[in-house]
């Protein structure tokens, strides 16, 4: 991936208090909940609700977030084109994660089964 490391330094820094509320609006614009986005975000992470509230208010960067998290084992399942990368390609290994979130938000928005988002082993 093409990406320069002005791009990846970029996204590290950016906070996850300021993507959230978009993230929010992206799914629940859609018919999706806040807590479908929890549970996908729970299970990417491994934070519980708690955390996730505590990065908010802490306004963590993504580069806190995901060095706290304690990454899902089948994310590496999640295939696809975000932002026009396909995620699975991504070198930066942050960035990556950055974007498995968005491809995650992304198949939420668009009323995929929850199953199929979680990457489980009867939805992949």
């Amino acid at each position: 991936m093409g990406n320069s490391a002005g791009h990846d330094e970029r996204i590290a820094q950016m906070t996850f208090s300021s993507v959230y509320p978009h993230y929010v609006t992206k799914v629940e614009k859609k018919g999706r909940t806040k807590e479908d986005l929890h549970e996908v975000l729970k299970w990417l992470t491994g934070f519980t609700e708690k955390a996730i509230q505590r990065h908010i208010a802490d306004k963590s960067t993504f580069e806190q977030f995901f060095s706290k998290a304690k990454l899902n084992p089948n994310a590496h399942l999640i295939k696809g084109v975000i932002c026009g990368y396909r995620v699975e390609e991504i070198q930066n290994p942050l960035t990556q994660k950055v974007r498995y979130l968005d491809k995650l938000v992304d198949e939420l928005a668009k009323g995929r089964a929850m199953e199929k988002i979680l990457r489980s082993e009867e939805g992949v």
